[in-house]
């Protein structure tokens, strides 16, 4: 597999547009640091790892409203493999006009992009969720 995170991405979207409760990813430390700030901002439910004999599995339940509607309406990945995409803290990308967020990459770890902004550091642009 060449994007380990547009994979995580792709599998949220397609469990979201089944409306499934819950989806499996194989784990990693991105994927599992990823997951806990879509956690931490309230787009998912839950977070919890399940051993598997291999690396693990990252098992995420996802968040519906009252009428059955997926919180999360957009999951779009920026920095691709093939064309990385950074970005300093002065010019951090704002999603939806501050109503979603932009998950970075930094050399403080992974964070939104209103962290990133407030520590004052830059970094990769790996996805916008909103």
């Amino acid at each position: 597999m060449t994007d380990p995170i547009a994979d995580m991405l792709t599998r949220i979207r397609n469990a979201l547009m089944v409306k499934k409760e819950t989806v499996e990813i194989p784990s990693s430390n991105m994927k599992k640091a990823i997951a806990d700030i879509l956690l931490k901002e309230g787009y998912i439910k839950d977070v919890r790892f399940e051993e598997d004999g291999y690396n693990g599995k990252l098992v995420l339940t996802l968040k519906y409203t009252d009428k059955n509607q997926s919180v999360i309406s957009g999951l779009e990945r920026v920095s691709k493999p093939g064309l990385r995409t950074y970005s300093g803290a002065a010019t951090m990308p704002k999603v939806l006009g501050g109503y979603g967020i932009a998950i970075i990459s930094t050399n403080k770890g992974i964070m939104t992009d209103k962290q990133a902004k407030a520590q004052n550091v830059g970094g990769e642009v790996l996805c916008y969720v909103y």
